[in-house]
């Protein structure tokens, strides 16, 4: 009986989480358009705030775990990974300029029934036990007071946004690995080189990379000038 409480219960708060999605969102979970630039990427609201010379960034994507099925396969037991990269784009422009990542790991412990949550983003690890979805949404679906550029790789008086990729369980674990590595970087250090090949092209990172997971968001943020 506690299992069968458990699964309805999940199937209960996808539902609600379902309808809570705005349409505009949720429209680009199971077909996203392929953008022709960043630019054209859907428009979600982000908060900005300076920390001194540091941009920091809260938004969330719940959306991506719209889908009842995967809310089911999580609830299995089976780990699923929900990789996030927002990168800094001036406007006009097809190359970042900065990359912020966040990885969440998440699976559920059938013996103690609790998800067991393992997020990293930059200057922070966390392991945590959570009794239900929603706090692993609240953990893993929303970055808050994300450190996303320094202004000093900022252009004065240009207008910048985030392009943001979301994806559950990425195709390409080189993605992942190299995603994980790039919060290794002190807070701020988002800079992307010559040598960020994997980092580089639009192409690569939006239209080719859609529909490579079991689940991609994209969407573009408002401008925030440095």
């Amino acid at each position: 009986m506690t299992r069968l409480r458990r699964l309805n219960g999940a199937f209960v708060l996808a539902a609600a989480l379902v309808a809570s999605v705005p349409l505009a969102a949720y429209a680009q979970v199971p077909t996203p358009q392929q953008p022709a630039n960043p630019g054209a990427l859907p428009p979600r609201r982000a908060n900005y705030s300076w920390d001194h010379d540091l941009l920091r960034a809260s938004f969330g994507y719940r959306d991506v775990l719209a889908d009842p099925a995967l809310v089911k396969k999580m609830s299995n037991g089976l780990q699923m990974v929900i990789a996030m990269r927002a990168y800094v784009y001036r406007e006009g422009e097809v190359s970042p300029v900065a990359l912020a990542t966040r990885v969440c790991r998440v699976s559920y412990d059938l013996w103690n029934e609790v998800y067991m949550v393992h997020l990293s983003e930059p200057d922070r690890e966390l392991n945590q036990p959570v009794i239900n979805l929603e706090g692993v949404l609240r953990l893993c679906a929303a970055a808050s007071d994300l450190p996303v550029v320094r202004r000093g790789l900022l252009v004065a008086g240009q207008p910048y946004f985030l392009g943001v990729v979301v994806e559950v369980n990425p195709v390409s674990p080189e993605m992942v690995e190299q995603t994980q590595h790039w919060l290794s970087r002190p807070t701020g250090s988002t800079g992307i080189g010559p040598t960020d090949a994997l980092f580089g092209s639009f192409v690569q990172l939006f239209a080719r990379q859609i529909a490579t997971s079991d689940s991609t968001v994209i969407f573009r943020t408002q401008d925030v000038p440095p």
